[in-house]
């Protein structure tokens, strides 16, 4: 457990899928989310996660659920999993009231610095759907980089939402850590 700027990051428990299924929701779907500006309303509904995948990534030998508190409660978190020389980085989720103040980018910066101590890799890869401009222009801004590779939403499987819209795919971003 390590503490930044006020913040305390830890792995998640089994105690903790609840309360980060209930964050990642807020903060990607439903009118909950439009308080903040990662929502993905507009062009999917339904589940963006559920406790079986939540509790998944917490057992994987090669993932962690970076879970980070401020003031005891619950206010981000992320996957990052081991892929060889690189970390897949995912489910990054910021509660929707404290989204714009500065917590994403000190837990993205957390979980590039944890990677890179924890496995030694080299890169940080993510995949985001490819129309979510704003967002993607964020990545962009801490040192991501569009790869142009895409592959395919899963239509049809309800575990990753209802899309909107017929044109979703997922663009891998990649950025060097070293």
């Amino acid at each position: 457990m390590e503490t930044t700027a006020g913040l305390t990051f830890r792995d998640a428990t089994d105690a903790d899928v609840d309360t980060l299924v209930a964050l990642v929701e807020s903060a990607y779907r439903g009118d909950d989310s439009r308080a903040g500006w990662t929502t993905e309303a507009d062009i999917l509904e339904g589940q963006r996660t559920d406790p079986e995948g939540v509790l998944a990534v917490i057992k994987s030998p090669d993932s962690r659920l970076l879970t980070v508190e401020r003031e005891g409660r619950v206010a981000a978190c992320c996957q990052l999993e081991h892929r060889g020389s690189y970390a897949y980085f995912g489910m990054f989720a910021v509660s929707p009231t404290l989204q714009g103040g500065g917590l994403g980018k000190v837990v993205i910066a957390e979980a590039e610095r944890l990677a890179v101590e924890t496995w030694g890799v080299t890169e940080m890869h993510m995949t985001v759907i490819s129309v979510r401009d704003e967002l993607i222009a964020w990545y962009e801004r801490r040192g991501y980089r569009r790869t142009g590779r895409m592959t395919p939403f899963p239509y049809g499987d309800e575990r990753f939402g209802i899309p909107q819209r017929e044109d979703l795919q997922f663009e891998l971003l990649v950025k060097p850590l070293v």
